[in-house]
């Protein structure tokens, strides 16, 4: 049986469960769990597969190891072109975003903080929504990134296609990343990048290896390089460390990253909640593997994804912030990331 044949069969009976494919894996996995129980995780210690909300306050999500089936295959190409028409956003979503960079350029400006990621949700009308043909124009359109559908009965249905990890787990030993910084793809990746985003990335990178320090006995960085998501190109810096303790403080550590929240992080998360007037939930969460296979985690931040809706499906873009930031190019590059999930649709 297929991993979509039994997508489908899960939805029918109405029971959670996962599917995905890691950045340029040719296997596609899934867990289905067996039952409509609403499993949520104490402390990371548990087995399964993890779906994290951008509020830590809120409750994780487990589908089980112990409680579910797992499914593996080998990846297609799937035979499925991509609509050129693109609908437009409104233009009062265009002008509250606007306002709100500005806002938050203002707060910078004023010493609230040095950074601050702030993003927008768009909804689309959608009738007839195919869940099977949309994670597969993901996988298609997506092969670098990690490609995924979730569906919790109790919760709601969520697909994406994210080009950041928030960290690989192997025992004591970790992988994680910095990503900052967002221009179209132009046919090269061989670009120039601008100060405001090669400072964003710096303050990215600094605010990791820093808060890492307090945990580990060694941490490195590779240089910063320029890598392809979709029709998008971002900075990325890697980093690598050994732990002192277990995984559950260095995942705590990690969320939310500067990249989805800001610097410090505090003063950032609160001007987030407080002024973007809606609810994240899990758009900037984190979500992935967790302690498989001897300890092992692999986990993604959710971003470039979607929430289906009964009657539309929720897309949700953001950007980072500084003292440089104009708010007009921050509205334009929140569109360009919306492009290719549109197009999806």
């Amino acid at each position: 049986m297929s991993i979509f044949s039994t997508i489908k069969e899960a939805l029918e009976k109405q029971l959670p469960f996962v599917a995905y494919k890691k950045p340029d894996s040719p296997h596609l996995k899934g867990w289905f769990q067996q039952n409509d129980k609403l499993i949520t995780s104490e402390n990371f210690n548990e087995s399964g597969f993890i779906f994290a909300p951008f509020d830590s306050n809120e409750d994780a999500i487990l589908i089980p190891e112990e409680q579910s089936a797992y499914f593996e295959e080998q990846v297609s190409t799937y035979n499925i072109d991509l609509e050129s028409k693109i609908q437009a956003s409104e233009t009062s979503s265009k002008e509250n975003h606007i306002q709100l960079v500005e806002k938050g350029i203002a707060a910078i400006k004023n010493n609230q903080f040095k950074k601050v990621v702030l993003s927008r949700k768009e909804e689309i009308k959608q009738t007839n929504f195919d869940i099977i043909e949309t994670f597969q124009k993901l996988l298609n359109n997506y092969p670098t990134a990690f490609v995924y559908v979730w569906f919790h009965p109790k919760v709601g249905m969520w697909l994406g296609a994210t080009p950041e990890t928030l960290v690989s787990i192997q025992q004591k030993s970790f992988t994680t990343m910095a990503l900052a910084g967002t221009q179209v793809y132009d046919e090269s990746i061989d670009v120039t990048w601008q100060p405001k985003e090669i400072e964003e990335q710096q303050f990215v990178t600094d605010y990791i290896t820093d808060r890492l320090s307090e945990i580990c006995t060694t941490i490195s960085t590779s240089k910063t390089e320029t890598i392809k998501a979709g029709n998008l190109l971002h900075l990325r810096t890697i980093i690598n460390g050994k732990l002192k303790a277990d995984n559950t403080s260095l995942i705590k550590t990690l969320h939310p990253t500067p990249a989805v929240c800001g610097l410090p992080l505090e003063a950032s998360k609160k001007f987030i909640l407080h002024n973007e007037n809606y609810h994240r939930s899990f758009y900037t969460g984190f979500l992935g593997e967790l302690n498989l296979n001897l300890k092992e985690s692999n986990l993604f931040v959710n971003l470039r994804c979607m929430e289906v809706r009964n009657e539309s499906v929720c897309i949700y873009v953001g950007g980072g912030i500084t003292k440089d930031s104009d708010s007009l190019k921050e509205w334009q590059e929140t569109v360009a990331k919306t492009s290719t999930m549109k197009k999806v649709l």
